[in-house]
């Protein structure tokens, strides 16, 4: 059969969904159910062969048979293929131990959002949980087989990972949190089902934590690399992998210096907005007391996780009745905010694709004090209204006409991008409640400034964990117990955080240069639209959409 744009696209969405059989539970397409995602190195081949084989073909089409929307499409699909493909052949997975964001700690989270629409789909999760044990087999096998390569996880994340699964391994089985944590279906035995889930963690998901903590602190941990040596630029391959991670989460060539000469001068801009803003808002244009400020003063933090989630909800309506000034289009999903206990500060996850369930903005209420109540106002922009929710659910709800895969794939710098995006134009919109609400939003961009500086210069230019906590302190408001997380995030996560503030300048630049072009024509809801209505694009593809959208 004759390749064709939309038959390639679809080809890549069923890979996709094979591929990553969580995320296509977790969107509501069941076919995939009682799976669980393969990280054997087998699996890794299969996956680089047929995401590049889908990119040569993309690219083999005949331009001039192609519409714009179809051109797009290609675009999206090459990226896309492609950058996945070279961040896979990094083999990351050698050295993948985390204890921020790592399966051993996630599963609780994952499993409460899994839809179970009915008996036929819970009474599959027995083999995702064997799935889940032979993920965990893997990850160990990996883990050896990078101990052969030369190529080692850092020594802390090895130690919080071994002491998470040290924790979920003295829980009974028939108490394991993941349990709680599913909403079973009507019509179904609710008894005889748990039981046989209770059997399959203990035949299955334990033994395979058990192999994989005995790999990681049997093995790994004597090779781990030191905290002066934590990032990948301390590899014989560091560079060329740091360079593929940084393709793939940016959708840009930019290089690791280049990247880390934008955070500093972005770093130096904001040094002036606190200045400027400061002393309104706190009483002081000093930069060091600022920061001081916001760290310590038990007034500017919360107290109860109760607080946190309150707040949260009171923005996110004041987010929601302010759409119809600035969008031409806003999405028919609800956007719910939840406490959690696990994961990230904060974080999003969008509806389902059958509808069962809106989109949903997690606050991480686990130690509520952390939190500045200058923060919550800019994150919950980010995360829920206008930011993530407004992406993802717009994305989603597009036409049928646009690839399925278009609506729910997200590359991170453009989702990302967006979100942070979000942040300032919220400012415009007038949403902050107060000045120190929007010196909070300067607090997300120091956030996002120095995550540019840190995480290239962990990857890129050899710094150490203490050398990138204390650039992050010296130039945020950040507390060291907020820092300290974060860098030991950027550490295991190499590339992804640069996606934010390379995003969001990007937007930035587009919105600027199309003002410059319209003048009085210039409408901020087109340009929206102009942004979103395409779902997730790489960077270079949004440019040339935008540009031919608006003129």
């Amino acid at each position: 059969m004759t390749d064709t744009i939309g038959t390639l696209g679809e080809e890549f969405w069923a890979s996709y969904l094979r591929d990553n059989p969580t995320e296509a539970h977790l969107l509501g397409h069941y076919p995939e159910r009682g799976r669980f995602e393969d990280v054997s190195r087998a699996a890794e081949d299969r996956v680089i062969a047929t995401q590049r084989d889908l990119a040569q073909r993309a690219e083999a089409l005949d331009d001039s048979g192609l519409d714009d929307d179809e051109r797009i499409t290609r675009s999206v699909l090459v990226s896309n293929a492609t950058t996945t493909a070279d961040l896979l052949d990094a083999r990351l997975a050698e050295l993948s131990a985390d204890p921020i964001f790592g399966i051993q700690t996630s599963l609780p989270l994952i499993a409460g959002m899994l839809g179970l629409p009915d008996a036929a789909v819970a009474e599959t999760l027995p083999a995702t949980f064997e799935g889940i044990g032979q993920h965990f087999r893997d990850l160990a096998q990996r883990h050896l087989e990078g101990v052969e390569h030369g190529r080692t996880p850092a020594a802390f994340a090895v130690r919080g990972t071994v002491e998470q699964l040290d924790a979920a391994l003295a829980v009974p089985a028939e108490r394991d949190p993941v349990l709680d944590a599913l909403h079973p279906p009507e019509g179904l035995d609710v008894a005889a089902w748990r039981a046989s889930l209770v059997e399959a963690i203990s035949k299955h998901v334990r033994p395979g934590m058990e192999a994989y903590r005995d790999a990681l602190s049997d093995e790994v941990l004597a090779h781990a690399r030191t905290d002066e040596q934590c990032g990948l630029s301390w590899l014989d391959d560091g560079a060329s992998a740091y360079a593929a991670t940084l393709r793939y989460f940016t959708t840009t060539d930019r290089t690791a210096q280049d990247i880390h000469d934008v955070g500093l001068a972005q770093v130096a801009s904001l040094a002036d907005e606190y200045r400027s803003l400061g002393a309104d808002a706190l009483g002081t244009g000093d930069l060091g007391e600022i920061f001081e400020k916001l760290r310590t003063d038990p007034a500017l933090h919360f107290r109860t996780g109760d607080e946190l989630v309150e707040a949260s909800k009171v923005a996110m309506a004041r987010a929601h009745d302010a759409m119809g000034d600035w969008f031409e289009v806003v999405p028919k999903a609800p956007c719910a905010v939840e406490g959690t206990m696990t994961g990230a500060k904060a974080f999003y996850f969008p509806p389902a694709e059958d509808g069962s369930r809106g989109g949903t903005f997690f606050v991480n209420i686990a130690d509520p004090t952390s939190w500045g109540t200058f923060e919550l106002e800019a994150m919950a922009f980010h995360e829920g209204i206008p930011g993530h929710h407004l992406q993802l659910a717009i994305a989603a709800e597009l036409p049928d006409s646009m690839p399925t895969f278009r609506k729910h794939m997200h590359n991170s710098a453009y989702a990302e991008g967006w979100g942070l995006y979000s942040e300032r134009l919220s400012d415009e919109m007038g949403l902050y409640g107060s000045q120190v609400d929007r010196i909070g939003m300067l607090a997300a961009d120091s956030m996002r400034a120095t995550r540019l500086v840190v995480d290239t210069g962990i990857h890129g230019l050899g710094w150490g964990r203490q050398q990138a906590v204390d650039y992050m302190l010296a130039n945020t408001p950040l507390s060291e117990g907020v820092v300290r997380p974060e860098i030991d995030r950027y550490v295991v996560s190499p590339g992804q955080a640069t996606s934010y503030m390379i995003g969001r300048l990007e937007i930035q630049r587009m919105r600027r240069e199309a003002e410059q072009r319209l003048g009085d024509a210039f409408s901020v809801k087109h340009f929206h639209s102009a942004v979103l209505d395409n779902g997730s694009l790489p960077l270079g593809v949004l440019d040339q959409v935008v540009k031919s959208r608006l003129g």
